[in-house]
C-alpha cells in the first residue's frame, strides 16, 4: 500500500510516496545502486534494527549494488568492522564511505587548495569513551595552546587531543570555549562529521557538526565534510560505477541524508525512526509516521524525500 502526500503551501513541494517497506522499490530493479546511511538506519550503535539484515539480504538477490555512506568520524575500514560485529556481512556491500576518510584523504594527500593551506598544527577534538581518533599518517602537530594551532580538526565531542597521543576528556562547555579563543584568531576548522546528533541505543548524543555550527556562529569559518555536500556522494557514485540517476540515498537525517541527496540530484528515502522520531511524534519502532507532519518537518529542513518508510524493512 503506497499514499502520496501533497500540501498546501506558498511555495511548491515536490510530492514524496509513503512506503510500508523497500519491497516495491528493490523488486522493480529501478536503481542500480543504493547508498545507505548506517546510525538510524541500518542499526542504533548497539545493535541491528529488526529486519535490516534479512532486508540488506534481500536486497542484494535483486543484483542492487550497495555502498554504506555515513557522517561517521571513523575510516571507511574501521566502519565495516563495526558492522561486522553488529552481525552485518561485509560482502554484501561495495564498501563504505565516511566523512572521516574523505577527511583523512584531504588531510594526507593535499591537493585541494583549501586543505594544503592549513598548516600541519592543530587543536584536535575527539572521542574519550568511544575511543580517540588515530591521526597516524597524516604528518599533523597535536598542540593544546590556541596560539600554536593553524587549524581545528574535530573528530569528536568528548575530549581535547593531547601531544602525547591521550586524549583529556572535555565537556562541550570546555570545548565551545576553546572555539571561542579560536574564532578570535580566526583559525579554521575542519569537522570530520557533519551530524549534529546520532542515535545510539534509542537516544540521541550530540555530534561535532553541533560543535562546527557553533563555531559559524562565532564568525569561525568550517570546512564540512560528508553529508549532506555532494563530494560523498560522488565518491560513492564512482565507487558503484553509476550515474545520479541510477542511485538512490537512504537516511534518518533530513538535513543531512536527504538533503544531500537533494543537491547530488539523486533520489532518496526517509526512514522516519532514526533521529526525527521524537519530532514525528512516533512511540515505537516501526510506527507510521503520519504524511503531513513528515511534509511540515521537511519543509523546515528545505529537504524532500522521494519515499517515506517506517524503517528500513522489506
Amino acid at each position: 500500500m503506497t499514499s502520496r502526500c501533497s500540501i498546501s503551501s506558498s511555495k511548491e513541494v515536490p510530492l514524496f510516496q509513503t512506503l510500508k517497506g523497500i519491497q516495491q522499490l528493490a523488486e522493480t530493479r529501478r536503481f542500480k545502486a543504493w547508498f545507505l546511511d548506517q546510525f538510524g538506519v541500518l542499526h542504533d550503535g548497539k545493535q541491528p534494527y529488526p529486519g535490516a539484515i534479512s532486508t540488506l539480504e534481500r536486497l542484494a538477490t535483486s543484483g542492487a549494488k550497495m555502498v554504506v555512506i555515513s557522517n561517521s568520524s571513523r575510516r571507511a575500514s574501521i566502519t565495516m568492522e563495526k558492522l561486522k560485529t553488529l552481525g552485518f556481512d561485509p560482502s554484501l556491500f561495495l564498501g563504505a564511505i565516511t566523512s572521516g576518510e574523505l577527511t583523512h584523504q584531504y588531510l594526507q594527500r593535499r591537493n585541494d587548495a583549501w586543505f594544503a593551506a592549513l598548516g600541519r598544527s592543530c587543536i584536535h577534538m575527539t572521542w574519550n569513551d568511544r575511543g580517540a581518533i588515530s591521526l597516524e599518517g597524516l604528518g599533523l602537530q597535536v598542540v593544546e595552546n590556541v596560539d600554536e594551532a593553524e587549524f581545528i580538526l574535530a573528530h569528536g565531542t568528548e575530549a581535547l587531543g593531547l601531544p602525547s597521543g591521550t586524549s583529556l576528556p572535555l565537556t562541550l562547555e570546555d570545548l565551545e570555549e576553546i572555539l571561542k579563543q579560536c574564532a578570535v584568531k580566526n583559525i579554521p576548522m575542519v569537522v570530520a562529521n557533519p551530524d549534529f546528533v546520532t542515535v545510539e541505543a534509542r537516544a540521541l548524543r550530540v555530534m561535532p557538526g553541533t560543535l562546527a555550527s557553533k563555531y559559524e556562529k562565532l564568525g569561525g569559518e568550517v570546512k564540512w565534510m560528508g553529508k549532506p555536500d555532494e563530494k560523498i556522494y560522488k565518491s560513492a557514485m564512482a565507487m558503484a560505477g553509476v550515474d545520479a540517476v541510477d542511485c538512490i540515498a537512504v537516511g534518518d537525517s533530513l538535513h543531512h541524508d536527504i538533503k544531500g541527496a537533494n543537491i547530488a540530484g539523486i533520489q532518496s528515502a526517509f526512514i522516519t525512526c532514526g533521529i526525527h522520531a521524537t519530532e514525528l511524534g512516533l512511540g515505537k519502532f516501526g510506527d507510521t509516521a503520519d504524511p503531513s507532519s513528515v511534509q511540515a518537518l521537511a519543509l523546515t529542513h528545505d529537504a524532500h524525500p522521494s519515499y517515506v518508510l517506517p524503517a528500513f524493512m522489506w
